[in-house]
């Protein structure tokens, strides 16, 4: 899953096609979430997978609404419904008394949402050495440690756990209108759920409203959308990110940050 979700496929000035090397066929297919994915058999010895595009964003901040309310669940739509259940990751039933001890006092709908993120954001350390791909919400509540997924699962976990649906995306996160120095380029896991009728972006791992979030694909939990699914031995050898700003003149970009 490395090409641009459908919702954000009107605002590519330039297709981010996937290209291999050497080259192999590829088959894409579109998944239960309506994620873009395309496989292939990959031949032995170093196999490369690249792509770039150039995206049109608003520049505008993720949109905000602290008015917004939440369902009563025998009002929610179906098709919400999935996310309020647990997931691979998002392991609810071992979070659901602590979830409810420590925001069932706050005022439901956006500053529930917000409270959770708040806490996540302050309980939850982030340290790039401290990446386990086995790792839980629960776990990461107990050991207080992870990256931008862990931070995701463990505040997708408390919404659900507290009746509001919510679901993690993964996808690229700019520098832009961020203070230097930048961090070095990677991809990033942040979650939306569902309030007064409709889908909103929160980032328990930044806690901020950012500028220009490019949506790859959405899911319960990490299992649903990993950027690469394998099957047989490999060893990544080199992992590469990184976000231009080309808001004047796409040939005159230069780079924001990168790896």
């Amino acid at each position: 899953m490395l090409n641009v979700h459908y919702s954000r496929f009107g605002d590519l000035e330039r297709a981010d096609y996937l290209v291999t090397s050497p080259s192999v066929p590829l088959e894409s297919y579109r998944d239960g979430f309506g994620n873009w994915c395309t496989r292939m058999v990959a031949p032995a010895g170093d196999f490369t997978l690249s792509n770039d595009g150039i995206f049109r964003d608003t520049g505008l901040p993720d949109p905000t609404a602290p008015e917004a309310e939440q369902h009563a669940v025998q009002d929610l739509p179906f098709e919400t419904l999935v996310y309020l259940l647990g997931s691979r990751y998002c392991d609810t039933d071992l979070l659901s008394e602590e979830a409810w001890r420590l925001f069932e006092n706050t005022p439901p709908g956006w500053a529930r949402v917000q409270a959770i993120c708040d806490f996540v954001y302050s309980s939850v350390s982030f340290d790039y050495m401290q990446a386990n791909a086995t790792r839980t919400a629960s776990q990461t509540l107990a050991g207080g440690q992870g990256v931008c997924r862990d931070f995701a699962h463990l505040a997708i976990a408390f919404c659900r756990c507290m009746n509001i649906p919510a679901r993690y995306c993964t996808g690229y996160l700019s520098d832009i209108g961020e203070p230097v120095p930048h961090p070095p380029g990677d991809f990033a896991a942040w979650m939306e759920v569902y309030l007064d009728g409709r889908w909103w972006v929160f980032d328990p791992r930044n806690n901020v409203r950012r500028k220009g979030r490019i949506l790859i694909a959405r899911g319960r939990d990490a299992a649903d959308v990993p950027l690469t699914q394998t099957f047989g031995p490999n060893t990544l050898t080199q992992f590469d990110v990184w976000t231009w700003d080309a808001r004047h003149d796409p040939a005159e970009a230069s780079p924001v940050s990168g790896k």
